[in-house]
Parts: C-alpha cells; sequence; structure tokens
C-alpha cells in the first residue's frame, strides 16, 4: 500500500507522514524533496505554483509511489495533492495508493508556518494554496482527517482509520 499524506503547507503532513512510517515501518518521501529547482526558486521568492509547475513534480511522486510497488513494499510521501486532478492524476493506474488528507484551522496553519524556519515555503503562500485546495469529496473515497492535535494522535487516528496496524 502507499499512503499520500496530503495537505496545504503547515498542515503537518511530513511530520505526520514521517511518523506513519516509521510507526508502519515502511518507507518515506516527502514530496518536497522531489520538487524540479525551478519549483524551489519560485517558491522561495514567493511565487505560486501552476497546475504546469506542478506537472512534473506530479510524474515525480506517481514514480515513487510505483517503485515501492514495484519492489512489493509499502510506502508513505507527503504532499500538497491540493486539487482532485493531482490526486486523480497521482491514483491513475495506481490501485493501491490511499489518500489522506489532513484538514486543519487556519490559525493553526498560520501559527505553525509562522514558527517554522529554513523552509522554502513563504508563508504568503498560505492563502494562494487555500484558495486551489479543494478538499476531498466523498466520491473520491479520500480519507479526511483533522490534523489541528499533536501528530502522535493524528497519526494514530489514521492507522485506525485505514485499518492497519504496525
Amino acid at each position: 500500500m502507499i499512503v499520500i499524506v496530503a495537505g496545504v503547507s503547515g498542515s503537518g503532513k511530513s511530520t505526520v507522514g514521517a511518523l506513519l512510517a516509521e510507526q508502519l515501518g515502511w518507507r518515506f518521501e516527502d514530496g518536497d524533496d522531489l520538487h524540479t529547482a525551478s519549483n524551489i526558486a519560485k517558491m522561495e521568492i514567493g511565487v505560486p505554483l501552476t497546475d504546469q509547475d506542478r506537472r512534473p513534480w506530479l510524474d515525480a511522486l506517481g514514480a515513487w509511489a510505483d517503485r515501492c510497488a514495484a519492489a512489493g513494499e509499502s510506502g508513505v510521501i507527503a504532499c500538497s495533492a491540493l486539487k482532485r486532478s493531482y490526486r486523480d492524476r497521482l491514483r491513475d493506474g495506481r490501485p493501491e495508493l490511499r489518500i489522506v488528507f489532513l484538514r486543519v484551522d487556519h490559525d493553526v496553519l498560520i501559527a505553525r508556518l509562522a514558527s517554522r524556519h529554513g523552509h522554502f515555503f513563504h508563508p504568503e503562500l498560505l492563502d494562494s494554496q487555500l484558495a486551489a485546495t479543494e478538499v476531498p469529496l466523498p466520491a473520491e473515497r479520500a480519507t479526511v482527517v483533522d490534523a489541528d492535535a499533536p501528530p502522535a494522535d493524528v497519526v494514530q487516528e489514521i492507522i485506525r482509520r485505514l485499518g492497519l496496524a504496525p
């Protein structure tokens, strides 16, 4: 199984994703590490990414999932996957893929981003991410989890909701 932990910047997807993978003994990849240099450069100067910018990144995420599946391994990847079209692209041809979307209160996001240092994502981009976000609807069969709680609690909720056992 491949689990994508998705959400806007500051939602905790990297922290929760790494902890989930650790508890399950699965591989972990932070999707931020798969962005192209040009995408990172844009975000560093506060320019929102376009759908065109995200295509090679989505392909890299899918390739990572494919390598895990081909090796018979389970994995967790943290990435924004804000739009349904992105999630559909990632799910295409990957029946083993599950999406967990982290939902976080706006004020909590602001506080988390304000306390984060050394990351290329400018907090000023949060509003553009929130405007672009399409929270998964029931028809997508994604798991939407409230992630205002401590990461360990969020991970336990994900494990419970996906029916996984560490």
